[in-house]
């Protein structure tokens, strides 16, 4: 046999695809029965959804409360009750989101800034008494929010806070206990040397901190922004309590006030619920693979 012929079979059998194994049959029916239940479960969770949304859609004349309920939309198409829980001059829900919206970005910033500087403090600085007040901070965790809420409640009412956004911002400019934990352990896994290094070219805790440990700690701070951002978009006890003008409501706050009064029109009410979850949504499906894999790593490497 020549070269040139050795030459040509090697080249076909270099190129040649290698033969894809067909799955097994087991593994397929066993592939389909769990998309199936998925995808089962997926709708049995989007069922108050797609009732909302059928109930938001129907017009003024047609009943919402009807048996046997009607779970999807399939005869109305009525957005008039969207546009009503937009722009109704009596409950401006625009004005209630851009109201909220003020909270979640003050909160955000409070609450990443505050808790990145004491975590770093406890994770990176060597200092005296730095276990014993770690561990005093995490006792602050086993106090039930009830316990605290007269005494906050007391201190912002004499101090002149009340009726304001103030007990709803500034205390998250003070740390949490969860997220100082949660970063603390985050940054314990980012190697030392890099400080070294740093204090060597002549960085202070500050560069280092802000130039270093910051941008590594990007997966952690995210899941933080994440949980703030949900925690103040949700929030209903905190502005019932603090906010005495209805102009100053918040969203969760404004939906339960519409649900008290007299001659409610529910397709409006369904239609104001289903805009009020949109921006959570949102927030989740941008920050999903940094939120997913920060929460993955601070529980791997914590």
């Amino acid at each position: 046999m020549s070269d040139s012929v050795i030459r040509r079979r090697v080249a076909v059998v270099a190129t040649a695809r290698p033969s894809r194994r067909r799955p097994p049959a087991r593994g397929i029916v066993h592939a389909v029965a769990v998309y199936g239940l998925l995808v089962v479960l997926g709708l049995f969770v989007l069922l108050p959804v797609g009732w909302m949304l059928t109930a938001a859609l129907k017009p003024d004349t047609v009943p919402v409360f009807t048996y046997p309920p009607e779970w999807f939309p399939t005869r109305y198409f009525d957005l008039s009750s969207f546009e009503k829980a937009l722009f109704d001059p009596d409950e401006p829900f625009l004005r209630y989101a851009l109201n909220t919206a003020m909270l979640v970005f003050i909160n955000i910033v409070g609450t990443v800034v505050s808790c990145s500087l004491i975590a770093y403090a406890f994770a990176r600085l060597r200092f005296r008494g730095s276990r014993a007040m770690f561990a005093v901070l995490l006792g602050t965790m086993l106090l039930p929010g009830p316990v605290l809420l007269i005494p906050q409640f007391l201190i912002f009412f004499n101090i002149g806070w009340y009726g304001t956004y103030l007990p709803l911002t500034v205390p998250s400019f003070l740390g949490n206990a969860f997220n100082i934990f949660l970063l603390r352990q985050y940054m314990r896994t980012v190697p030392r040397e890099l400080d070294e290094a740093a204090r060597i070219d002549g960085a202070s805790h500050w560069h280092i901190y802000r130039h270093i440990i910051l941008p590594l700690c990007a997966p952690a701070l995210t899941v933080i922004a994440v949980f703030s951002f949900l925690g103040t978009w949700n929030d209903f006890f905190g502005p019932l309590i603090y906010l005495d003008d209805p102009n100053d409501y918040t969203v969760a706050v404004a939906l339960a006030t519409k649900v008290s009064r007299v001659g409610l029109e529910w397709n409006v009410l369904m239609a104001a619920n289903l805009i009020a979850i949109v921006p959570p949504l949102v927030v989740y499906f941008l920050a999903q693979k940094r939120l997913i894999g920060g929460i993955a790593s601070v529980g791997i490497r914590g």
